[in-house]
């Protein structure tokens, strides 16, 4: 009886010890007319976070000049920008990989989980803005004007107004 009490209990507690996925997929970031023909390529991104130690991969191709920083940024939702929250490491070419290791105070996480984490790659070119993605669970992805049913296939997220 013991045995199985113990065994109901870790099964009960294994999926909160699980480390939470999070992924994006690299895009142009905004664009104007002047910024346009230096602002290309594309990627994708992998986050695991387990505990509050956050572990970022990724790759990307494509761009018109080489990669000069990478990092997470802090927005206050899904499409809204914010400040840089951590420095990742980027292969600094045209193509290449990501990475980083952090540790994420419980405000932090909780920013992530709501959708406001989002990864942005500037480039030689496009100094302020080269590849951007948002940070969301697991989802589909739909090619560009592919139609969608329902509401949507995006976790949708609130964001508090003032």
């Amino acid at each position: 009886m013991k045995l199985y009490c113990c065994v109901a209990l870790a099964l009960m507690v294994a999926p909160a010890l699980a480390a939470e996925s999070f992924e994006t997929r690299l895009s142009p970031s905004p664009l104007t007319d002047g910024t346009r023909i230096n602002v290309t390529g594309e990627g994708e991104v992998r986050v695991s976070l387990d505990g509050n130690k956050l572990t970022v991969s990724g790759d990307f191709h494509g761009l018109a000049s080489g990669a000069t920083t990478a990092a997470l940024y802090d927005g206050l939702g899904i499409a809204i920008p914010g400040p840089k929250a951590f420095d990742l490491t980027a292969t600094p070419s045209m193509a290449g990989t990501l990475s980083g290791n952090v540790t994420l105070t419980a405000k932090q996480a909780a920013a992530l989980r709501a959708g406001h984490f989002y990864v942005q790659i500037d480039s030689r070119l496009a100094p302020d803005g080269n590849l951007t993605g948002w940070l969301l669970p697991p989802h589909p992805h739909l090619a560009q004007d592919e139609p969608v049913a329902g509401p949507g296939v995006m976790p949708q997220f609130d964001v508090k107004q003032k």
